[in-house]
C-alpha cells in the first residue's frame, strides 16, 4: 500500500514535534544538574563565593553615592576609595562596640538563664513535665545511654584554637570583600564598555545598556534605602531601650538593624531576645515587658508604613518565596546567607522583571502581581545600523540614567 501525499507532511511534524518534547526534556535535565553543580559549589566554595557576593552586593549599596560625586566631577576611584574606608570605619566601630558587651553576655550566659527560669518557674513547671515524659520514653526505647557505660570521644581543638582560626578567617573575608568592592565601585563604565562590545547592531547595544541599567539602578536604590532604613531602625530602638533601661542597648539595636534584613525572623527573634533580658534585668514582669512592646511597635511601623512608603510596593516579595531564600541560603552560609538572602531575592526579582522570558518568575517572586501577561518590554528607536555608529565610550554614556 502506497503512502498518500496528505500523510508525509503529517509523518514529519509528529517527528519534529518529538524531537522538540525530547529536546525541551533534555533542556530541563541540564538545567537541572547545573543547578545541582551550582549548589554544591556554593556550599563547599563559600570561602570563595561569600566575600565575592558580599562585595557585589556592598558595590551595588553605594553605587548611587558614586554616580552621585561623579555628576559632580568627583572621580570614581577617589569617591569609591573613601566610601569604602568610611564603610570599613564604621564597621570596626561597631564591632568594637559590641565586642565588650556581647563578651559580657556570653560569660553571663550561665547566670541570665538561672535568672530566667527562676522569674518564669511557674511557665516552667508544665514544660519539666513534658521533659520528664520525654526522657522516661527515651530510656524504655533505648535512646539514652546507659551510664554504666564508658563512651570513648575524639579530642577537639580548644576554644582558643577555634576562636583563632574563626578570626584569622573572617578577616580574611572581610578583607576581600572590602578590596574587591573598591575595585567594582572604582571600575566605572568598563564592564557597560565590555557590554557594548559584545553586541554588533547599534539597537542592540542601546537595549542591552537600557536593561543593565535599569537593573543596577533599582538594586541599588533598594539596597541602599533598605540599608538606610534598616540602620535608622537600629538607632530608634536602641535609643529606646537604653531611656528605658534595658543594659547593653547598643547591642540590642545594632542586632534590631542587622537582623532586620531577615523579614519576619528578624523583628522576632530581636523582640524575644530584648524579652529574655528585660525580664531578667527588671524585677517587675510588667514593667520588663514595656521594652519587647516597645521593639514590636518600631518594627510595626518600620514594616507597615515607612518601607513601604518609602521603597514603594513593586519590590514586596510574597513570604513562602522568603522563607524559602532564608532557609536555603541559611543552610548554604548560615547566618551570613540569612542576612542576604532577601537582597539576593530582590536581585533575581529585578533581573526577571527586565527580561521578558523571565517575567512569569519575576511575577512569582512578587507579593502581588506586577505585570500584565500581555505587556512586552518596548524596544529602543534607535538605528540599527549593523558596523557604524559613534564610539563605545559615547553608547555608555548617553545609555547612562
Amino acid at each position: 500500500m502506497s503512502t498518500t501525499p496528505a500523510a508525509v507532511p503529517s509523518e514529519e511534524a509528529s517527528i519534529v514535534e518529538t524531537a522538540s518534547s525530547d529536546l525541551a526534556k533534555l533542556r530541563r535535565m541540564v538545567l537541572g544538574l547545573f543547578l545541582i553543580a551550582a549548589c554544591c559549589a556554593l556550599y563547599f566554595a563559600r570561602d570563595f563565593f561569600m566575600p565575592v557576593v558580599l562585595a557585589f552586593l556592598i558595590a551595588l549599596t553605594l553605587t548611587p553615592i558614586v554616580r552621585f560625586l561623579r555628576k559632580r566631577g568627583v572621580p570614581s576611584a577617589l569617591s569609591a576609595t573613601l566610601l569604602v574606608i568610611a564603610f570599613a570605619t564604621l564597621f570596626g566601630l561597631l564591632a568594637y562596640m559590641v565586642s565588650g558587651p556581647a563578651i559580657t553576655l556570653v560569660n553571663d550566659a550561665p547566670s541570665i538563664g538561672r535568672t530566667l527560669a527562676e522569674r518564669l518557674r511557674h511557665v516552667q513547671r508544665p514544660l519539666d513535665r513534658v521533659n520528664d515524659i520525654m526522657h522516661q520514653f527515651d530510656m524504655m526505647t533505648g535512646q539514652v545511654s546507659d551510664p554504666n557505660v564508658a563512651e570513648v570521644t575524639l579530642a577537639q581543638p580548644g576554644v582558643i584554637s577555634r576562636a583563632a582560626g574563626s578570626v584569622l578567617s573572617g578577616a580574611t573575608s572581610i578583607g576581600i570583600t572590602l578590596v574587591l568592592a573598591l575595585f567594582l565601585l572604582a571600575s566605572g563604565t568598563m564592564f557597560y564598555e565590555k557590554i557594548v562590545q559584545s553586541f554588533g547592531r547599534m539597537s542592540d547595544k542601546k537595549r542591552a545598556l537600557r536593561v543593565v541599567y535599569d537593573v543596577e539602578r533599582e538594586i541599588s536604590r533598594y539596597l541602599l534605602t533598605i540599608a538606610l532604613i534598616n540602620a535608622g531602625l537600629g538607632v530608634a530602638i536602641g535609643t529606646g531601650l537604653w531611656i528605658i533601661g534595658v543594659p547593653n542597648a547598643v547591642v540590642w539595636g545594632v542586632m534590631a538593624a542587622l537582623l532586620n534584613f531577615l523579614p519576619y525572623i528578624g523583628a522576632l527573634t530581636t523582640m524575644v531576645v530584648v524579652a529574655v533580658i528585660s525580664i531578667v534585668s527588671f524585677d517587675s514582669l510588667g514593667f520588663a515587658l514595656l521594652a519587647p512592646a516597645y521593639v514590636l511597635l518600631c518594627n510595626i511601623i518600620e514594616g507597615q508604613f515607612l518601607t513601604p512608603l518609602i521603597v514603594g510596593r513593586r519590590l514586596e516579595l510574597n513570604a513562602v518565596a522568603i522563607f524559602i531564600a532564608v532557609a536555603f541560603w541559611s543552610w548554604l552560609w548560615g547566618l551570613v546567607g540569612a542576612l542576604i538572602a532577601v537582597p539576593l531575592l530582590v536581585v533575581i526579582k529585578v533581573f526577571c522583571d527586565n527580561f521578558e522570558n523571565l517575567q512569569s518568575m519575576g511575577n512569582f517572586l512578587a507579593a502581588q502581581q506586577t505585570m500584565d501577561p500581555a505587556e512586552t518590554a518596548p524596544e529602543p528607536a534607535v538605528s540599527s545600523a549593523p558596523h557604524a555608529g559613534p564610539a563605545v565610550l559615547d553608547v555608555v554614556t548617553s545609555a547612562q540614567p
